[in-house]
């Protein structure tokens, strides 16, 4: 696992883990892949926090003040906010 902080500056194959914060509400988008529901929230731990996009079946899995482990993420860089995303092959969030 590496710090928040660590994994804006890193760009793939990302372990972090924190608490989720300020989850917002689902959204319906569409994609290249079709319609799809996103929303976002931040990933806290300490003073350190990022933005997370949360998709489909992910949504469902967390809540605010939930504890997480994320394994195999990415960050890219969205209206100047780096934010971390959890891609659908090879990656995952879970409880802790």
């Amino acid at each position: 696992m590496i710090s928040i902080n660590e994994a804006k500056n890193q760009r793939s194959n990302i372990d972090v883990e924190g608490t989720i914060q300020d989850k917002s509400d689902p959204r319906t988008v569409n994609t290249r892949y079709g319609e799809a529901r996103v929303c976002d929230a931040y990933l806290v731990s300490g003073e350190e926090k990022i933005k997370i996009s949360l998709w489909d079946k992910d949504i469902d899995k967390v809540k605010n003040g939930d504890e997480v482990q994320i394994t195999g993420g990415y960050t890219n860089t969205f209206r100047n906010e780096v934010q971390l995303n959890i891609p659908r092959n090879g990656g995952e969030i879970k409880v802790v």
